[in-house]
């Protein structure tokens, strides 16, 4: 059921973006920031990990899940080292996926040989 689960709570995040690109004059670029903000916000008011934990990988993957991680590291680094951790909290908790997103993508570019659109 968890597989079940991740991939239609994935799904409709997948839907809901589709129709904002395709409904509205919003850029993608605008679009990813506006999902990032979205899942900060709603970890902010610890409505997002009963979603995780309902979802699972539907949840965490897209990039709500990544806001949520942000705010999730935000709050961490506040509750110890106070006003400081609001500037180093997001950039610990977020710095494992960005690493792992470069260096994924620095190997695939390696295998398959990109080219520069014409």
């Amino acid at each position: 059921m968890d597989y079940i689960n991740a991939f239609w709570v994935g799904g409709l995040i997948c839907v809901v973006v589709q129709i904002l690109m395709d409904k509205t004059k919003l850029m993608p670029g605008r679009i990813m920031v506006l999902l990032v903000c979205a899942g900060a916000v709603i970890s902010f008011f610890n409505w997002y990990q009963p979603f995780v934990d309902f979802a699972g990988a539907g949840a965490s993957v897209p990039l709500l899940g990544f806001g949520h991680i942000l705010m999730k590291g935000v709050k961490k680094a506040v509750d110890e080292e106070g006003l400081l951790g609001l500037f180093s909290g997001g950039f610990s908790a977020g710095a494992v996926g960005c690493s792992a997103a470069l260096i994924f993508g620095y190997l695939a570019s390696l295998v398959f040989k990109p080219k520069m659109k014409k």
